[in-house]
């Protein structure tokens, strides 16, 4: 008989960031594990053409995971989840939890994906970060250790100075995986925004792209894509359901892998659903603490946090967690 193929098990550092397809095992070097490769563009978008973030909570606690299970066939109070997953008592079933370790030792000034409010120029080096072929808690891991000491690469010329030996070296820290390919990308993103889609190396508005394009969604995404080097569709809704918060030409917008799992939660089933929910129950939510110009910024901001939020519980496996909080 012939002899069994071994199965390749993955850790949860290795699950795929925000795409959903099946993993393959790949490695780039010998210093790294093997990582699970994704595909990206086989997803749709859920969007609709109508129209400083949440302080750090203190790290004093260990991150909570909820004792209680939750029965998968009772009623979902959908209220519920929204009022849950906007407030402070969500945070931890939606972060990785190595992100929690790091708090407590670098304090509440630490910049995190989970917590921070980035300019659009780190968003979308953020979106080029997490649409790599990486797990999702390397990815977050890498954020963090791009925009935080010693490194804060948070504009144009930080990168370029940097150049490509210092972010592989930083990339190195943070322990992922594709660290060449990924410290290339984000110096030919650099080089783009100078370029292309900013006005200097400081410049980390990207207003220039709203400007040349009309404040057109559409248009935005194709000079994005045509311009950023490895920005493809899965990179481009991950800037979208975040920038939708600041550029309001983007809200609602909801991309394919976040309405998994805002549908397993619950949830309305697309974007403008979603929008109408927040506008009706807006009165019900604990926002305070979400800083904005307006009313409405501080609407589309929700929106936003109510999305990574979604997403970040399913990637950690904390669905049913939040339905039992919540309830």
């Amino acid at each position: 008989m012939p002899p069994k193929k071994a199965q390749t098990k993955f850790s949860a550092a290795e699950k795929p960031a925000e795409t959903g397809a099946n993993p393959q095992p790949v490695a780039e070097s010998k210093d790294q594990a093997p990582t699970s490769k994704t595909t990206d563009g086989a997803e749709a978008d859920v969007i609709s053409k109508k129209r400083k973030a949440p302080a750090l909570s203190k790290p004093n606690k260990a991150p909570r995971r909820s004792t209680r299970s939750a029965d998968p066939s009772a009623p979902v109070d959908a209220v519920k989840i929204l009022q849950f997953l906007l407030s402070p008592s969500s945070l931890d079933l939606c972060r990785p939890k190595d992100e929690f370790e790091d708090l407590k030792t670098r304090g509440t000034e630490f910049k995190t994906y989970s917590t921070s409010t980035f300019a659009p120029f780190e968003e979308l080096a953020c979106a080029v970060i997490l649409s790599r072929p990486i797990g999702h808690m390397l990815g977050i891991r890498s954020i963090r250790t791009i925009f935080n000491a010693p490194y804060e690469f948070t504009t144009p010329r930080k990168i370029r100075e940097a150049g490509n030996g210092v972010c592989r070296e930083a990339l190195d820290q943070a322990r992922t995986q594709h660290r060449q390919k990924t410290a290339e990308a984000l110096v030919l993103l650099a080089d783009a925004v100078v370029d292309r889609l900013g006005y200097s190396e400081e410049d980390v508005t990207l207003e220039r792209v709203r400007k040349e394009s009309g404040h057109d969604r559409e248009i935005e995404r194709e000079m994005l894509r045509k311009n950023v080097t490895g920005l493809g569709k899965t990179g481009l809704d991950i800037f979208g359901r975040r920038i939708q918060g600041v550029w309001p030409e983007f809200y609602p917008f909801v991309d394919q892998r976040t309405l998994v799992a805002v549908e397993k939660l619950g949830l309305p089933g697309s974007a403008e659903e979603l929008r109408d929910m927040l506008d009706e129950n807006w009165e019900k939510f604990e926002v305070k603490d979400i800083e904005a110009e307006d009313e409405e910024e501080k609407k589309r901001k929700g929106l936003v946090r109510i999305l990574d939020r979604a997403v970040g519980a399913d990637l950690e496996g904390n669905i049913d967690a939040i339905k039992s909080e919540a309830a």
